[in-house]
């Protein structure tokens, strides 16, 4: 294996060869074959520290293409790895071989069989996926990892995953039956139980093998095979010994498939898995235990684990302030926390009968008094308030990783595991040897078990991979000094790799490697994991070197509150030395992304779009965020964020926003394509459709005049058809229709009020939907306000500057803010709202103002600035909305909420309003973006990807809905999508108000 740069600087010695092998895959293989730079780039990484570049990608339709692929590259003699999500820990799932991408098409349920309960999947089927599937039958797949609504089963199997509820259900190789799998040779076999397997054939022969190197170092195995419950390490070639099984394995005989279960892809290529399935508990209950010190967390954990829960999950005190810092988890956190804690326990307890539950819980109570800490638990036996913390839970991770700046946790001893009766002791050891580095570590995870996700912070590419040495050394002494296990969930890698013969033994060692001679002889199955690793601290394979360097360039915006520095001790960030490049700001940004996946997801929240409809790592925010990381750092030409690489990869980015509140490390992928956007126009000029859309707010005034040419071109089909091929627009949608000037038609303040708001009445609804400025104007003043619009007699409107920023016009977007900014300033510091109807503008003011560089004036407009919506529910709160409503004449309203609403947690004002309306229920579409997202679903190059986005969920509602439901939506863009795809009209909340107005 190389490293990503010296393969670059290599590649030409091979382009011949591997020209040839890519053209042979691209002719019999129906699925995709990437072997370009970026691809590949987006593959030389997991979510661990490591990155190496791939030969290419292959993503396989079916098991045809599949098996077809492992021929081709078997002829070529080229190394293989198996992959699914990409979301390993330890660099299992990168290096120099052809990747082969389960994820997007081998994700099939194959068999089922609900009184056995069992099921048969495919290895790229996705965890939660499989329990949503599961579910009506009452059953699930209990090996409940954090990374569930991405992590794919055949990854699991790779790592031998465990989760949070491994105390209760065991880990991944205690709920697998069997393995369908292709060897290295060619030759596929089924893999389960070893009494079972055929008297002949490749699988009998290479289970009486395995036998016997087993048997040849049995001894070994009994004594350097840690006893604890979590260990994930080397092979499991202690499968034969069945006389003292685990409590979680009731089958309690040798079964072959076990060794594959872990193996991260060495030995074979998984088809198919045949896993064992659980009853689905009917309730669940939920304790969180807060503590004054993160030792007595520790110390109480061996207690907590008698009453017999199903998890005990740590959450310290690093974790819980940074999930205090973002918007989406803050209000979830806070109701868990009593006072100040540094740490707290999430004791879950489940089953059938949820009285026998609330007694558990009730004893969870009388424990912690017990132990000297009365009034310590916060209970939680409501499903809602459960599935919301364990959400945050779940993005553990990704909340550690939030941290801005260089220095970052490092995953490498985050997975030892220690019996519970040392587990105080051994953090309390572990973090003296971080004080002695002159660091912190971050903890969370799974108590239960004596497993702790600990991370000490360190900055690679200044003196982090020495510490990470010493660290893992004095760390591995702590482990066999209490007879722990040093991989303890999240596999070798490589990572642990290199530490495989220190836990197990040399013999033992060799046992290992004999077994990969068994069943790979060639060395082609993910070389370089498990045996024949390199070091952990081999700077050839970091993602970011000491020698890590980003090219200059000057961004547009302002960067510079992600250029900083953090003491590791402390947590107290600092500007950049003298010496930084300021500039660095938005590689910093981009390098927030630490490839954990978590965008992959797509059956709730808002992202990513793009990538629920192509299911294609080009179109994933983390893809995306790769493709940027590589460009900065000049691993992809030279082009910078002017070139075809950034332009492909942010191709189909809505702009959505859902990234930016749904990734936990806040990754804004709309503000990067602005910033390249912005690049590329510089570089290369602004197209004539791109120019139309940025200076829409210029030429709309003129447009309204001319409305009724503009609809006789509509309905003229030859001349409008030809109008919309030389634009690059699509033949399947209309043009917009202006309907006059309200602003130049009502630019005065109302004549009275008692209180004062500006109404920021945005380009789309001045000129294109002026019956909602009405309406808000209507509403406004009949709740007794004096209303301020944004427009002085004699200029022209005032404008957020979107349409410019989406267009890569940033300087005069930047001119629209300053002068909007300029105007509202005097109504700011008197105190007064600034309300806005049209999402995308008003929230443009407390985002993309505040990195114009406009200092603290920008920072007083975005705290005054509030949606419609929101200003009402603040003024009702406030007991300043004395509006008297009526029925509207519906009995239902269903709501689509815009991407950017979502992002900024500003829906639930818009269900809070409806839910004034008498007799009028509220039912909030799950929807992602609707695929209009401004221009997007006007291209012509977009257009079916625009409605493909539309039909995931948006459109078959809206048909759904019956006649005496009004759909409700406040974006221009959301209503027009609506109206293209189904031919309903939907309104904004305005419209409803005034119609409800008594």
């Amino acid at each position: 294996m190389t490293s990503l740069n010296e393969n670059a600087r290599s590649r030409d010695a091979r382009v011949q060869p591997v020209s040839e092998l890519a053209a042979r895959l691209a002719r019999e293989v129906q699925g995709e074959v990437l072997f370009d730079h970026a691809s590949r780039g987006r593959y030389s990484t997991d979510a661990s520290i490591y990155q190496a570049m791939p030969i290419g990608v292959v993503v396989p339709r079916d098991q045809h293409d599949l098996r077809r692929a492992l021929d081709i590259a078997r002829d070529a003699r080229v190394p293989v790895l198996a992959r699914g999500a990409g979301t390993s820990q330890c660099g299992q799932t990168v290096g120099e071989a052809v990747i082969l991408d389960a994820s997007r098409w081998l994700n099939r349920i194959v068999e089922f069989d609900p009184e056995a309960r069992t099921v048969v999947v495919e290895p790229g089927i996705v965890l939660d996926h499989l329990n949503a599937w599961l579910k009506p039958h009452g059953l699930w797949y209990p090996v409940d990892v954090s990374t569930s609504a991405q992590c794919t089963l055949g990854g699991m199997a790779g790592n031998n995953s465990c989760g949070s509820r491994s105390i209760r259900y065991g880990n991944m190789v205690h709920n697998v039956l069997g393995l369908d799998a292709i060897l290295a040779d060619g030759s596929e076999g089924h893999f389960g139980f070893v009494d079972r397997l055929p008297d002949t054939g490749r699988v009998r022969e290479l289970a009486d093998r395995v036998r016997a190197v087993a048997d040849g170092v049995a001894e070994e195995i009994r004594g350097h095979f840690p006893r604890v419950l979590r260990r994930v390490g080397g092979y499991n070639l202690d499968l034969f010994d069945c006389q003292n099984p685990m409590p979680y394995d009731p089958d309690a005989r040798p079964n072959l498939a076990h060794l594959l279960v872990g193996s991260e892809g060495t030995l074979a290529v998984t088809q198919r898995l045949t896993l064992r399935l659980s009853p689905l508990p009917e309730h669940k209950v939920l304790g969180v235990v807060n503590f004054p010190t993160f030792y007595q967390a520790m110390d109480v954990t061996q207690h907590i684990v008698t009453l017999d829960p199903t998890a005990v999950e740590l959450v310290d005190r690093t974790m819980i302030e940074l999930s205090l810092e973002n918007p989406a988890f803050r209000p979830v956190i806070e109701k868990a926390l009593i006072g100040r804690p540094q740490a707290v326990l999430l004791v879950e307890f489940a089953g059938q009968e949820r009285e026998a539950l609330l007694a558990s819980l009730a004893r969870l109570n009388e424990l912690m008094a017990d132990l000297g800490l009365p009034g310590s638990v916060v209970d939680m036996p409501e499903p809602a308030e459960q599935k919301a913390l364990w959400n945050v839970r779940k993005a553990g991770l990704n909340i550690m990783m939030s941290m801005k700046g260089d220095a970052k946790p490092v995953s490498f001893i985050e997975d030892c595991a220690v019996p519970l009766e040392h587990l105080a002791e051994y953090t309390d050891k572990l973090t003296e040897v971080f004080h002695r580095h002159g660091t912190e570590g971050t903890w969370y995870a799974h108590a239960s078990v004596g497993t702790l996700h600990v991370r000490p912070i360190l900055d690679m590419r200044r003196g982090g991979a020495e510490k990470m040495r010493e660290i893992a050394e004095q760390a591995s002494a702590l482990v066999r000094e209490y007879k722990g296990a040093y991989s303890g969930e999240h596999g070798d890698g490589l990572c642990r790799g290199e530490w495989v013969a220190w836990q197990f033994g040399s013999a033992v060692n060799d046992a290992f490697k004999e077994v990969k001679r068994l069943f790979d002889p060639n060395n082609r199955l993910n070389p370089g994991k498990i045996v024949d690793t390199p070091r952990m601290d081999d700077e050839r394979y970091f993602r970011f070197p000491r020698h890590y360097q980003r090219i200059p360039l000057t961004p547009a915006f302002d960067w510079s509150a992600w250029n900083v520095r953090r003491d590791p001790r402390s947590g107290e960030l600092s500007a950049p030395g003298s010496g930084d490049d300021l500039t660095h700001g938005l590689a910093m940004a981009v390098e927030m992304c630490n490839n954990n996946g978590h965008c992959r997801k797509f059956d709730a929240g808002t992202m990513c779009p793009s990538y629920r409809v192509t299911r294609a790592e080009q179109h994933l925010t983390r893809g995306r965020a790769n493709t940027l990381r590589l460009v900065l750092s000049g691993q992809l030409g030279d082009e910078g964020l002017a070139g075809d690489a950034v332009k492909e990869a942010l191709d189909l980015c809505v702009s959505c926003k859902g990234c930016r509140r749904d990734c936990p490390t806040g990754v804004d992928m709309a503000k990067f394509k602005i910033e390249a956007r912005a690049a590329r126009v510089r570089a290369r000029g602004l197209a004539l459709r791109d120019r139309l859309v940025g200076e829409l707010p210029r030429y709309a005034p003129w447009a309204s005049r001319l409305s009724g040419l503009l609809g006789a071109v509509q309905r003229l089909p030859v001349v409008s058809r030809r109008v919309k091929r030389a634009l690059g627009l699509a033949e399947q949608r209309d043009f917009p229709r202006f309907r006059g000037n309200f602003l130049a038609e009502a630019h005065a303040p109302s004549a009275q009020g008692s209180r004062e708001v500006v109404l920021f009445v945005d380009t789309f609804n001045n000129y294109m939907e002026n019956d909602i400025a009405r309406a808000a104007r209507r509403v406004l003043e009949a709740a007794g306000y004096r209303v301020h619009l944004n427009v002085t007699p004699g200029e022209r409107p005032l404008c957020c500057g979107r349409t410019y920023l989406s267009s890569g016009q940033f300087d005069k977007a930047r001119a629209e803010a300053r002068r909007a900014l300029d105007h509202l300033l005097p109504y700011v510091e008197r105190g007064v709202p600034i309300v806005g109807l049209e999402p995308s503008c008003l929230l443009s003011m407390r985002d993309e103002f505040l990195q114009y560089g406009f200092g603290e004036a920008a920072r007083g407009l975005a705290e005054s600035a509030l949606l419609f919506e929101e200003f009402l529910v603040r003024a009702r709160a406030a007991g300043e909305l004395p509006l008297a409503l009526k029925p509207v004449g519906h009995a239902r309203a269903l709501l689509h909420g815009h991407c950017h609403q979502k992002a900024f947690d500003a829906l639930r004002p818009v269900e809070t309003v409806l839910s004034w309306i008498p007799g009028l229920a509220v039912e909030t579409i799950d929807s992602s973006c609707c695929g209009m997202a401004g221009s997007f679903g006007y291209e012509a190059e977009h257009y079916g990807t625009s409605m493909q986005m539309a039909e995931l969920s948006l459109l078959p509602a809206v048909r759904a809905a019956g006649e005496d439901t009004v759909i409700v939506a406040d974006g221009t863009s959301c209503r027009h999508q609506i109206h293209d795809g189904s031919g309903r009209r939907a309104v904004h909340v305005a419209l409803l108000l005034e119609q409800a107005l008594a």
